[in-house]
């Protein structure tokens, strides 16, 4: 048994034209996704997620956090900040000052757009309590379409960044043989308190509060489709019991990349290493 996942047959001509160096393997965007987590009284650690309309060119279909590419006006904004700095940033995913400031803004952009969930608020200490209404969507569809800028939007509305409510947690980039690939690193955050995390995001046809452990029993059952970083992120955060106990856990962050691989003349995407149990044996 190939401890791996499977790939469509399509995919092995594209293995041995990047192999044989016929084509170029597509550049990797930097991009940022956020898991935004909550204590239910109830059901214990709760994970939010969305799942992406089965019309999207990149993985129709999965569950996954909110997150998307960086926008680079935000590496160069002047912004209210508070909370580690870009170079510290830098240093925990070892990336420069400007692409940690990109990394972080988009973060907290991508998580507003799709959810309403903003980590900004009036003061160092503060967070907005309350992103309903016209004019929050007003700005809300003036990010999507770019005429408005995260520093600009932040600055319009006197609001500081709190990368402080922010944490490190993991680093992945998608595989050389895809068309289109992410170096994404991934955030954990708690839910602010007075916010409501919605489905608001066009590009998903439903959401979800979920245990970590549940979110993986229902993708080993077949019911959810998890990418392998997800999968990976969810079944890490299912040892934990509270927020803040994922908020206090130790990281160091390792750029884990899955390698697609010609076996017995199959095409496979073979896990990194510490990895495996994310995968299926095929």
């Amino acid at each position: 048994m190939v401890n791996g996942l499977k790939l469509p047959k399509e995919m092995r001509e594209r293995i041995e034209d990047i192999q044989a160096g016929k084509i170029e393997p597509v550049s990797a965007r930097d991009a940022a996704t956020v898991v935004v987590l909550r204590d239910h009284a109830r059901y214990g650690l709760q994970a939010f997620l969305l799942r992406r309309v089965v019309s999207m060119d990149f993985a129709p279909g999965a569950y996954v956090f909110p997150g998307g590419s960086v926008d680079p006006r935000d590496g160069e904004a002047v912004l209210a900040w508070s909370g580690p700095s870009p170079a510290e940033w830098g240093a925990a995913f070892k990336a420069s000052e400007t692409v940690a400031r990109e990394l972080v803004c988009a973060a907290v952009r991508e998580t507003f757009e799709e959810t309403l969930v903003l980590l900004a608020g009036p003061t160092e200490a503060s967070v907005v309590d309350d992103t309903r209404g016209e004019d929050w969507e007003a700005d809300r569809q003036a990010l999507l379409d770019r005429s408005l800028s995260f520093g600009q939007f932040l600055d319009r509305r006197g609001l500081v960044l709190r990368t402080d409510l922010l944490r490190p947690w993991a680093h992945w980039i998608t595989p050389l043989v895809e068309s289109k690939r992410y170096d994404t690193r991934f955030f954990v955050a708690g839910m602010p308190d007075g916010q409501r995390a919605r489905d608001v995001s066009t590009e998903a046809d439903q959401v979800a509060w979920v245990r970590p452990a549940e979110a993986v029993e229902r993708a080993s059952r077949g019911e959810w489709f998890l990418m392998p970083p997800t999968l990976a992120t969810l079944s890490e955060l299912a040892g934990y019991e509270t927020v803040a106990d994922v908020l206090a856990a130790p990281r160091e962050i390792v750029v884990h990349e899955p390698v697609a691989k010609i076996i017995d003349g199959e095409a496979y995407l073979v896990p990194p290493e510490g990895k495996e149990e994310h995968y299926p044996k095929g």
